[in-house]
């Protein structure tokens, strides 16, 4: 790789590290966060929103046979279009590609059958294209996050378009595939911002479940959280990041949970809108704080 690419993404990596602030006062531990149970990822009928993640932690590493968690695909040209039923969920990954993270991200997924949409920073797909196309390959949905990371919401409109549009040029440059989808850095949108978006035939990402994975917890925390989260939800667009060691660590419990409690993983696809009628990206989000 470049120095000056090396360096660049050496940059990024330390912003991207406090992307959405300071971490809370929440914690968890192996024997805290995974009740202990008969069968990985077994549920008693008591268990609610409030029950930790019921898995063992030897049943992190039993890979094996987990077909059945694989939903449809769901082809759309807007947010508006993104229809999730009732314990659906659509898999995201923001700021990568990196380097070691992404791949055993990219392991996990295969293992268990499922596809995702990585939302990828330009200057980490310029620093890291083989990975960009890796992921290109493996059969993931392919998105922008921006050129640099920056809030959107701190600069003009110009500066803001200039910088979107510098991300997903790098982005497909990268994986040598069309980025169709724009998730905003911070979740920081405006309704301008989202309606040039939609005029230009991109499809806002927004979230529904974040699992909070920049925070400094532990695996077991995260994907504790996150299922507390979903079953809250029932269904949604799951926010997560292939850059922490943490959430590449927790991705297999979260897999096998999200299996045992009866949920589907489903993989969004951009479908041309058949008119020129505008896109509703300009739709209010559901989830917009970060």
């Amino acid at each position: 790789m470049p120095v000056r690419a090396a360096c660049a993404a050496a940059v990024v990596i330390s912003l991207l590290s406090s992307c959405a602030g300071k971490p809370p006062s929440e914690g968890g531990s192996l024997s805290s966060a995974f009740a202990a149970g008969e069968a990985a990822g077994s549920l008693k009928p008591k268990d609610d929103a409030k029950s930790p993640v019921a898995l063992t932690p030897a049943a992190w590493g039993r890979l094996n046979k987990m077909g059945g968690l694989a939903g449809r695909e769901l082809t759309v040209s807007s947010i508006s279009e993104i229809k999730l039923r009732d314990k659906e969920v659509v898999l995201t990954f923001d700021d990568g590609p990196m380097p070691k993270k992404t791949e055993r991200i990219l392991a996990t997924l295969d293992q268990f059958g499922v596809k995702a949409s990585f939302m990828m920073v330009g200057q980490m797909a310029k620093a890291h294209p083989d990975l960009a196309r890796e992921v290109v390959a493996e059969g993931h949905t392919i998105g922008s996050h921006t050129y640099r990371h920056p809030d959107l919401a701190h600069l003009s409109f110009d500066e803001a378009v200039a910088e979107v549009e510098r991300g997903r040029k790098a982005v497909e440059a990268a994986t040598g595939v069309e980025a169709d989808f724009f998730r905003f850095p911070y979740l920081a949108d405006s309704k301008k911002l989202r309606q040039w978006m939609g005029n230009h035939k991109m499809v806002v990402m927004d979230v529904q479940v974040d699992s909070k994975d920049y925070f400094k917890d532990t695996p077991a925390a995260v994907a504790t959280r996150t299922m507390e989260a979903l079953r809250s939800h029932r269904k949604g667009i799951i926010l997560m990041h292939d850059i922490h060691p943490r959430t590449a660590a927790m991705l297999p419990a979260l897999l096998i949970q999200l299996r045992a409690e009866g949920y589907k993983v489903v993989q969004l696809k951009y479908g041309k809108p058949s008119s020129d009628m505008l896109v509703a990206s300009i739709t209010k989000p559901l989830f917009a704080t970060n």
